[in-house]
């Protein structure tokens, strides 16, 4: 049975081995403080509440984050996590009260096993269509039919943003209606601050920065990324900062 917490940093649906965070918290991992120099800040702008991500929950597994859209009748979810992560996505569809039968788009935003790892798993329990960047696609093992996605595809109402760094085909997905962007390792925020791509994990860390960049011309009102917590407040001023030193 799923577990609904309310913290003074956000509300939580504590769901087997995963959190479902649908505010999530208002600042960046590991920050101490609500200072005007911390990354998250102390500013007039008021704290998303779950209404603000426009129907995104998180499914946090510890190290690293799927996320869900509800949009109408069906679900998008990105990125599945370490292998075994299938039972924590599956609490989390359940806390939002959904389930595997509503799931038709599964967008992936890069080859690493912490974000695949659920896939041959998940492709065994749902219809629906699988998608991963056009220069990932060979890399990722699987008897699932990967459609390859690019810069200008749209899933579902969701923007595919090409990010290549951290892979080649890295992709990220932004949701036009309500500015939420789904950055997979091309952002994270578990050291304790916005950053790009981890380099001892990137492939090219030229073209990481190179979307740091590209991202940070965009109007993101959220950043979710797959390690660390979420961004909801000042997110496309955070990015703006973090291009400025690259």
């Amino acid at each position: 049975m799923s577990d609904v917490r309310l913290t003074r940093r956000g509300l939580f649906f504590t769901a087997g081995a995963g959190v479902l965070g649908v505010a999530v918290v208002n600042t960046l991992a590991g920050c101490a403080d609500d200072s005007p120099n911390s990354p998250s800040g102390s500013s007039s702008t008021p704290a998303p509440g779950p209404a603000d991500i426009g129907g995104w929950k998180r499914v946090d597994m510890s190290y690293v984050s799927a996320y869900l859209l509800v949009r109408g009748k069906e679900v998008a979810v990105v990125d599945l996590g370490t292998p075994g992560s299938e039972a924590s996505i599956e609490e989390g569809l359940k806390a939002a009260g959904q389930n595997w039968a509503a799931v038709k788009h599964v967008i992936l935003t890069h080859q690493h096993d912490d974000h695949v790892g659920g896939l041959n798993e998940v492709s065994k329990v749902v219809t629906a269509s699988f998608y991963a960047g056009v220069l990932d696609v060979a890399s990722i093992i699987t008897d699932a039919r990967l459609k390859p996605v690019k810069q200008g595809d749209e899933v579902l109402g969701l923007q595919i943003i090409d990010t290549p760094g951290h892979t080649l085909g890295h992709i990220s997905v932004f949701d036009p209606s309500n500015g939420v962007l789904v950055s997979g390792d091309a952002l994270r925020t578990n050291s304790g601050s916005l950053t790009g791509s981890d380099p001892q994990y990137t492939t090219d860390e030229a073209k990481a920065a190179t979307s740091v960049k590209k991202l940070a011309t965009m109007d993101i009102k959220a950043i979710l990324p797959g390690h660390g917590e979420p961004v909801l407040v000042n997110a496309s001023a955070e990015l703006q900062k973090l291009a400025a030193t690259l």
